[in-house]
C-alpha cells in the first residue's frame, strides 16, 4: 500500500512540472512576442525617420531643378528677343530691295 500512496503523489510531481513547463514556455513565448514588438516599432522608427530624409532630399533636388528651369526659361526669353529684335533689323533693312525687286518682276513683260 505504500506504493500505492507513492503513486499519486508522482502523477502530482508529474503534473506539477509539466504545470511548471507549460508556465516556461508560455512567459518564453510572451517575452519573444514582445521582443518582436519592440523590433517592429524600431523598424518602423527607421522606415519613417528614412522616408523622411528621402522626402527631404527629393524635395531639394526638386527645388534646384526648379530653380535650374526658371533660370533656363528667362535665358531662352533673352534669346528669343535678341533674335526678334535682329529679324525685325534685318527686316527694316531689306525690306526696300524687297518692294523694288518685286516691283521689278511684277512690272516686266517676258515674251
Amino acid at each position: 500500500m505504500a506504493a500505492n500512496s507513492r503513486q499519486p503523489n508522482g502523477i502530482q510531481l508529474l503534473l506539477a512540472a509539466e504545470q511548471e513547463a507549460q508556465r516556461i514556455v508560455n512567459a518564453a513565448r510572451e517575452a519573444k512576442m514582445a521582443r518582436l514588438r519592440q523590433a517592429k516599432e524600431e523598424a518602423e522608427k527607421e522606415i519613417v525617420a528614412f522616408r523622411a530624409q528621402m522626402e527631404a532630399e527629393y524635395q531639394r533636388k526638386v527645388a534646384e531643378s526648379s530653380g535650374d528651369s526658371g533660370a533656363n526659361v528667362k535665358r531662352l526669353e533673352q534669346e528669343t528677343e535678341v533674335k526678334i529684335a535682329h529679324l525685325k533689323t534685318e527686316a527694316t533693312r531689306i525690306s526696300q530691295d524687297v518692294v523694288l525687286m518685286l516691283l521689278k518682276h511684277v512690272t516686266t513683260v517676258k515674251n
